[in-house]
């Protein structure tokens, strides 16, 4: 496969506390949308680049899963991820130092140690968790017809 190049792109106008923003994607996906200190440290309504950076990864991580799975001769009904970030004030100042994933999956003919073994794959084979140079995590719970497992795994690629 050939080079794949996608862009986005973000305006900022004026200081830190006072100024806003908006982001956009090549797609038109995102088209001018705001953001700015309040909706990246004051939960007030927008977007901001940590929540941004989370759906990239809970998207990627889906599409990889279902790759893997796919190579293992399986196919997931349904795959729901959930990327936490985590933004620290450290001594040198921010960093994203964090990120969880949350994976819920039907996978059917799948078993517990196959279904971990795929789901941990994906993470470290994930493009973006590649990108990252936080720590990431992913909670993998065993789903059946009957609920989740009530002792997920918890599997963790250091970086």
């Amino acid at each position: 496969m050939s080079e794949i190049k996608k862009t986005a792109s973000a305006v900022w106008e004026g200081g830190l506390k006072d100024g806003k923003g908006t982001i956009s994607t090549e797609s038109n996906s995102l088209r001018n949308n705001p953001y700015g200190f309040n909706t990246r440290f004051e939960n007030q309504p927008g977007t901001n680049p940590e929540e941004l950076i989370g759906a990239a990864h809970a998207g990627c991580f889906s599409m990889a899963l279902s790759m893997i799975l796919g190579e293992a001769g399986l196919t997931a009904d349904r795959i729901d991820t959930i990327a936490e970030v985590t933004l620290e004030k450290l001594s040198d100042g921010f960093a994203i130092t964090k990120v969880h994933l949350i994976l819920k999956a039907k996978v059917p003919g799948a078993d517990k140690a196959k279904f971990e073994e795929l789901a941990n794959k994906a993470k470290a084979g994930c493009p973006v968790s590649k990108v990252l140079k936080a720590q990431i995590s992913l909670d993998a719970p065993w789903w059946t017809d009957a609920g989740a497992d009530q002792n997920p795994a918890r599997l963790l690629v250091v970086q």
